[in-house]
């Protein structure tokens, strides 16, 4: 089996920075695209940031584009988010996920998930 670990969640204050981190381990198949999604209580999950895995071609959603860089440790198996200038909108519980097609902004191709990490940004 996958497992994906994120970390680097926590509480910060607005328009400070967190860098969240997501492992993979055990068994990881061939990955097309790793992805970050976010979810608050009552909304629906959506799209963060995602990275394909082999050309390194980021994908951004606008209300975090010039704010959030996602990257990726090849050997470490290992995506990163690093988000600056983070507003109270930005909390949430954030999802790291591995796809192995499809597109890299749809959560229906994602076939691992991790279990989250909260994001709180308050004063």
């Amino acid at each position: 089996q996958v497992q994906l670990v994120e970390s680097g969640g926590g509480l910060v204050q607005p328009g400070g920075s967190l860098r969240l981190s997501c492992a993979a381990s055990g068994h990881t198949p061939r990955v097309y695209a790793m992805g970050w999604f976010r979810q608050v209580p009552g909304n629906e999950r959506e799209f963060v940031a995602a990275i394909t895995w082999r050309g390194g071609i980021p994908y951004y959603t606008d209300a975090v584009k010039g704010r959030v860089t996602i990257s990726r440790d090849i050997a470490k198996n290992t995506v990163y988010l690093q988000m600056n200038s983070l507003k109270p909108e930005d909390t949430a519980v954030y999802y790291c996920a591995a796809a192995n097609t499809g597109s890299p902004t749809a959560a229906r191709f994602y076939n691992y998930w991790g279990q989250g990490t909260q994001v709180t940004v308050s004063s």
